[in-house]
């Protein structure tokens, strides 16, 4: 996602590889924001930049961002070898793709997990159900924080391994099998424009209405 923002400097306190060619970038954060928000960063001042949700919590002190390795991008193989003290430069958080403490089912997969995650950590986790989906058993990011809270309202599905308490295979498929979901709940949608575009038609089929589908693509 690109989009021409103003950028201002921030130190990173540290980054964290999480899963091959998978990272969680931290830095102080600079102003307040709502959890499902995005951000611009960039290299440079002048950098057209590229957008990445926010993971971690509205009153944590820090901000986390989770990104992937995109061996043909500009900007992710120069951000995965940073390091604590460099600096990057970042945008205000903006964007509608925000929770609420009213019942909702979350969706995603790949790094679209993480708008879920700084929703989780500002503690709207009340009558909430993730859908996480993965194509390996690694792929499952921040997982060691949904399951505890969440509990059975957390369902990992699985593409391509298989492990006991993880459903064998993916979201779509999942979601398939359900005989009833409420149409009076909002339902979340984050990942590839493929998951979200084949999970939204799922959900119409079952009665859901339109307007209760909320989705953001990433690429």
């Amino acid at each position: 996602m690109k989009r021409k923002l103003n950028l201002n400097k921030v130190k990173v306190s540290r980054q964290v590889q999480i899963a091959p060619g998978v990272f969680v970038l931290s830095f102080p954060r600079p102003w307040d924001f709502t959890a499902g928000q995005v951000l611009g960063i960039g290299a440079h001042a002048t950098d057209e930049a590229r957008l990445y949700s926010i993971a971690s919590g509205e009153l944590d002190e820090e901000v986390d961002v989770l990104f992937n390795i995109n061996p043909d991008g500009k900007l992710t193989p120069w951000l995965a070898k940073i390091v604590t003290g460099d600096n990057i430069w970042v945008s205000e958080p903006f964007g509608s793709f925000t929770g609420t403490a009213e019942p909702a089912w979350w969706i995603a997969s790949g790094t679209g997990i993480a708008p879920f995650s700084a929703m989780l950590r500002t503690g709207l986790i009340a009558g909430k159900k993730l859908i996480h989906g993965g194509r390996s058993l690694d792929s499952f990011y921040f997982h060691e924080k949904f399951k505890p809270l969440l509990g059975d309202n957390y369902v990992r599905c699985c593409s391509r391994d298989s492990a006991p308490g993880i459903y064998d295979g993916r979201i779509t498929k999942y979601l398939s099998t359900l005989n009833q979901l409420p149409a009076n709940e909002k339902y979340y949608l984050c990942g590839s424009a493929e998951m979200v575009v084949e999970v939204r038609d799922i959900l119409i089929e079952k009665g859901i209405p339109f307007d209760n589908i909320i989705s953001e693509i990433y690429f």
